[in-house]
């Protein structure tokens, strides 16, 4: 057994209740903290986490961070979790259950500076780091050992130090032998967590759990596998493999590793952006064609924007919108060429709003999303639309024009007329 100090770091072989060298009781005691490499880290409600370190006055109260009374929730604190509340509710249920919190919009440029600054901490410990989302990452961190003179449970912990000392924020990390179960690791210890499964360990740690405790199996997944008999994990390790694959192909056979806690998927650093999309929550809801359109134009610059500024185009169009009763409708289209120019994004995705905006339905929501993306290289030709290289060529002179001389530098008809009427 091998004891590691979360507060001076100390790290030995031995089993206790506290640290032989500084006596605090923040430690780690497991079998695999010395040999154990494969991490995950997760920002402590995140969002929430930053605004509460900018303004003192919120840190002893819930808070919500999201989109208004009509948007949903992004993340929240745990004082809020701890009245039921939880990421993507609609805010009107969010503080139904929790009236008293503070609801607080969301600064994206601190959180995008501030995951910078983890990230850049990650990397220093190990070149394979694949982030999961702006708050979460894996780290691979075998065979670092020569370089950091330490163990990878020593350097997570030192690096988690350093972050909150920092940045004034928590982080939760899991350490195992592969990136299923150190993500499994990083939940079972929250916040400011540090939690260890071995792979010797794995296949008695799950078995008891219900079966939506799997990482990626999601409420309604666990519903099904609940009503076919699945309760808990155990059930799924104890099942035959050509059965679940017959009920539920290959979805069946992950079910069957990950029960026993086995996962090869390496850490990568060369995962792809897999879609670029913006979207819209309306303060009222909208049932006239005509205004939908406009609300669609803003979002199709706004994702055109966003593809330009990472150099991507994308093949695929999709169309969301959510109905005044939360209904949510996908509608997508496949392009000839693929794109990044808001005029094409919007002509592709104009006749698919036309066949669900007739009047008659509210939608409260709307967005715009670009995916099967490639490499800049689109917009040049298209026998299906001769004209798209002189209205790629204008666009972009647009976009020189606005970065240079203000967004109202170059407005379309349409823009500078939305720009005359009251906001939705």
């Amino acid at each position: 057994m091998s004891l590691l100090c979360r507060d001076c770091f100390h790290f030995d072989r031995l089993d206790g209740d506290s640290c032989p060298s500084c006596s605090s009781r923040r430690i780690v005691c497991h079998s695999g903290l010395q040999n154990l490499g494969v991490a995950h880290i997760d920002c402590d409600a995140f969002f929430a986490a930053i605004e509460k370190r900018d303004n003192p006055d919120l840190k002893d109260k819930p808070i919500i961070v999201g989109g208004g009374e009509r948007g949903v929730v992004l993340t929240c604190c745990y004082i809020a979790r701890l009245y039921g509340v939880r990421s993507a509710m609609p805010m009107f249920q969010a503080l139904k259950l929790c009236p008293e919190a503070t609801v607080v919009k969301p600064s994206r440029h601190k959180y995008s500076e501030a995951a910078a600054v983890v990230r850049e901490k990650m990397e220093a410990l190990t070149p394979l780091v694949q982030p999961v989302s702006i708050d979460e990452a894996y780290l691979d961190l075998t065979g670092t050992e020569a370089v950091h003179k330490a163990p990878p449970a020593a350097s997570l912990a030192r690096l988690a130090a350093e972050i909150e000392e920092e940045l004034h924020i928590t982080v939760s990390i899991g350490l195992s032998s592969n990136k299923f179960l150190a993500k499994t690791a990083s939940e079972l210890d929250k916040p400011r967590g540090f939690a260890v499964i071995s792979p010797d360990e794995a296949e008695a740690l799950l078995a008891p759990r219900p079966v939506g405790f799997l990482h990626g199996v999601g409420p309604k997944f666990a519903a099904k596998l609940e009503r076919d008999g699945f309760e808990t994990v155990g059930d799924i390790q104890r099942a035959d493999l050509k059965a679940l694959i017959g009920r539920y192909g290959e979805t069946g056979m992950w079910l069957k590793r990950v029960s026993h806690g086995q996962d090869n998927r390496p850490v990568r650093t060369d995962e792809e952006r897999k879609s670029v999309s913006t979207e819209t929550t309306f303060r009222t809801d909208i049932a006239d064609p005509a205004a939908l359109e406009d609300q669609l134009w803003k979002l199709c610059v706004k994702t055109s924007d966003r593809a330009k500024q990472i150099g991507v185009v994308g093949a695929v169009i999709t169309l969301k919108l959510k109905t005044s009763n939360f209904k949510p409708l996908t509608r997508r289209v496949s392009l000839s060429e693929p794109t990044q120019i808001a005029q094409s994004i919007f002509r592709a995705s104009r006749p698919l709003l036309a066949r669900e905006a007739d009047g008659r339905r509210k939608f409260r929501l709307i967005g715009i999303g670009l995916s099967e993306l490639s490499a800049h290289r689109a917009d040049e030709t298209d026998l299906l639309d001769p004209r798209i290289a002189r209205r790629a060529a204008a666009e972009r002179a647009s976009d020189a024009a606005r970065a240079k001389f203000g967004a109202g530098a170059v407005m379309t008809g349409r823009t500078a007329r939305m720009d005359h009427k009251p906001e939705e």
